[in-house]
């Protein structure tokens, strides 16, 4: 069964020094129906002002993925870790047992946009880890690029739980195919651009939910930016 969530029913944060969106309950937006999609627990899709960010704050027994879609994001923790996550690349942060970090936008005068994606891991209690990748514009331009999952494949990032992160740059009129597997479910978010799945038309911040075995047909209707979550349910 595929159900679409539609960008204007997602939680909205909005401060001076910050736009974001959820697509799970998260902080002081709460939706019952939209808590988790298995173990992907947090989807938030962030714009932060320049010179701005998120103080220093704890984390503890989640797989934490930062993907920059543009701009660039500085990162500090408590273990004395520090970078800059460019856009194209991404960072997972296991926080395990526990840990404080901090995130700005690097730059001051151009704002940064990015996807914070939270995955439940597969067991508690990990000692902290960091890990960073960049991916290419070419890499993801008309096919699905697994840049994080549980095993860790074709150049991707590790994550403590059986789940997939896939993007795509799809171009106008270009077709993806993807098959959902028995015992798993697909949450396919469209950053931006405009696609059909399956003669369902999707603009940007709308999502698909497959929780049953099929192939979805994506179809873009202009340049569209895709990321997709392959989790067991």
């Amino acid at each position: 069964m595929t159900k679409i969530r539609r960008h204007n029913t997602r939680g909205v944060t909005k401060v001076g020094w910050l736009s974001s969106y959820h697509s799970f309950s998260f902080n002081r937006y709460y939706d019952r129906e939209y808590t988790n999609f298995g173990p992907l627990r947090v989807l938030n899709d962030d714009t932060i002002m320049p010179g701005t960010g998120f103080e220093t704050h704890p984390h503890d027994n989640m797989e934490i993925i930062t993907y920059v879609l543009q701009g660039a994001l500085e990162h500090r923790d408590s273990t004395g870790t520090h970078g800059v996550i460019l856009a194209g690349e991404a960072q997972r942060m296991s926080a395990g047992t526990g840990i404080m970090h901090s995130e700005s936008n690097h730059s001051k005068t151009e704002p940064v946009h990015l996807l914070q994606i939270w995955f439940l891991p597969d067991r508690r209690d990990l000692r902290p880890e960091y890990e960073q990748k960049s991916f290419s514009r070419e890499q993801r331009t008309n096919v699905f690029l697994q840049i994080a999952s549980g095993e860790g494949k074709n150049g991707g990032i590790y994550i403590h739980q059986d789940a997939r992160m896939s993007v795509s740059r799809l171009e106008t009129h270009r077709i993806l195919k993807y098959r959902v597997s028995t015992g798993r479910g697909v949450y396919l978010y469209l950053i931006e651009g405009s696609i059909t799945i399956d003669q369902t038309r999707l603009t940007g911040g709308d999502a698909a939910i497959i929780d049953t075995m099929e192939e979805l047909t994506i179809t873009a209707a202009d340049d569209s930016e895709i990321a997709l979550f392959d989790v067991p349910l």
